[in-house]
């Protein structure tokens, strides 16, 4: 899968060190994969959740962080919409449109 963009992952965790491993990990295991369904996801990440208009829901670092993303499964790309921590998702009042 090809992420966009990468330079998201690095400012976040530029400002929040312990985020840096859990979302290189993430980074690094997204690249390789071939996702073609949800399904696809859950085989590498078990905790996914789908929420709804292509938005798909990652636990970081024992769910310490939420990671919001759009895939676009036909066109192998994965658009990085939110990172935070997990207080800030819960404030998150519109999740289909983030």
């Amino acid at each position: 899968m090809r992420i966009i963009a990468k330079s998201t992952l690095v400012e976040y965790y530029t400002d929040h060190p312990q985020a840096k491993q859990p979302l290189e990990d993430w980074y690094e295991t997204t690249k390789r994969a071939e996702w073609h369904n949800l399904n696809d996801i859950r085989a590498t990440f078990n905790t996914v959740d789908y929420v709804g208009n292509d938005r798909y829901v990652f636990n970081i670092k024992g769910n310490d962080y939420r990671l919001i993303v759009v895939i676009r499964f036909a066109k192998e790309r994965v658009y990085i919409r939110f990172i935070g921590t997990h207080a800030e998702y819960d404030k998150i009042t519109d999740i289909k449109n983030i």
